[in-house]
């Protein structure tokens, strides 16, 4: 007889405020663990995840942005603006262990949802907040976005082709590393229960999760007194360190070298052509000093393979190289094929989604995705009738009341 499945996080249950990506990314990582995790959403302001600029038609349970980010959660709708719903929301929070929020400092408070008052309803209750700027400091009430707060971080400043115009990172980097950083904590947290019984209030400010990316920049100003610009592909400790146009349309190979080892055997895979032996590239230094020239010079033999080609003849002589996927490339990559890395997920309005499977392999606790991303509101019978108990009479007069909504 087979032993059902024992998750890492099985057992214990989020409430998920999130909203866009910071907390329910979070939130979608506890449920992958095994966690239990609801998030609670209305229609009266729909999450913007569910309404992303791919999905066309507007329809908050079409969103493929959403299917793939928030997995392994329930749903339910409960409006926080209506007053009704917060004595709702506490009784939930009584019989969970986490609660994941990350709006700004004062809307938990405003509806009397902050860490104190959930507390006093459950003494055990672990709470992570992902503010944009924190909870004190001047900016405790900046309104932001993800690429917003790359560029107060510091970051967009070094991103852009060598020496030209910042074009700043496309990306909301410090939704993702606030969410990864609070995970963690979460995690400590649960631990420090464990030992002691008690909660705790975490305050993950996601500025401060991606200021990090700009480590090497910071370090370069406090040693050296230097402000770094865009940096393009350039790295300050390997060249060759680049993407190069392979054969094919838009296609390219990605390349970097570090140690003279390394450049040796660089050489004796492109077939140790003349310049190789150049003065210009004889060791590092110069090489970093010519770094346009040997781009040049290596894209002269990068245009002769396809980026699967070159990756392998390099990498049979012990050079870092990988080719730069496309989207339909990762798809099909026969690496991420055999490691299951994109899963075929069932959903009831579009059919197959393409997943991102989960980061962790676990032998002994496995994390997968065991449910697709929730409808709106889909779970509302379960958790009110099955967790808290209500009537169908009281629910069906919460809902007319615009409090389930």
């Amino acid at each position: 007889m087979s032993q059902e499945r024992q998750y890492p996080l099985q057992g214990y249950r989020v409430i998920n405020f999130g909203w866009v990506f910071a907390g329910p990314y979070l939130a979608t990582m506890m449920g992958d663990l095994g966690a239990e995790v609801i998030k609670i959403e209305t229609r009266s302001r729909v999450d913007s995840m569910r309404l992303s600029p791919d999905n066309l038609d507007r329809d908050p349970d079409r969103d493929p942005w959403f299917h793939s980010g928030v997995r392994n959660q329930l749903s339910v709708t409960l409006d926080m603006a209506q007053p009704a719903a917060i004595p709702i929301i506490k009784q939930l929070v009584k019989i969970s262990d986490i609660v994941v929020e990350n709006f700004s400092p004062k809307v938990m408070r405003d509806h009397d949802l902050h860490y104190e008052s959930l507390a006093k309803v459950n003494p055990g209750i672990i709470m992570i907040s992902l503010p944009a700027t924190g909870h004190y400091g001047p900016l405790r009430d900046a309104q932001t976005y993800g690429p917003s707060l790359t560029g107060l971080a510091g970051v967009d400043n070094l991103v852009g082709y060598y020496g030209e115009r910042v074009l700043g990172l496309q990306q909301a980097y410090a939704d993702v590393n606030s969410a990864l950083h609070g995970a963690f904590a979460v995690l400590a947290a649960l631990r420090y229960r464990k030992r002691t019984g008690k909660g705790q209030f975490i305050e993950m400010a996601q500025l401060e999760a991606v200021i990090g990316i700009a480590g090497e920049a910071v370090m370069e100003y406090v040693m050296n007194g230097n402000v770094l610009g865009t940096q393009g592909n350039r790295y300050p400790t390997m060249c060759p360190h680049n993407n190069y146009r392979c054969k094919g349309e838009d296609n390219w190979v990605s390349i970097g070298v570090k140690t003279e080892q390394e450049w040796k055997n660089f050489c004796e895979a492109i077939g140790n052509p003349p310049w190789a032996q150049d003065e210009r590239f004889a060791d590092k230094y110069s090489r970093l000093k010519h770094q346009e020239e040997l781009d040049r010079l290596i894209t002269e033999w990068t245009v002769n393979y396809t980026h699967y080609e070159a990756t392998d003849i390099l990498q049979k002589h012990g050079v870092a190289a990988a080719p730069c996927l496309d989207t339909e490339g990762r798809f099909f990559d026969p690496h991420l094929q055999e490691r299951r890395t994109y899963l075929e997920v069932e959903h009831p309005t579009t059919g197959v989604d393409f997943i991102a499977n989960t980061a962790w392999v676990l032998p002994d606790n496995p994390t997968e995705i065991r449910h697709r991303s929730p409808l709106l509101g889909e779970h509302n019978s379960y958790v009110f009738k099955e967790l808290l108990g209500m009537s169908d009479e009281e629910i069906a007069r919460l809902e007319s009341e615009k409090v389930i909504y």
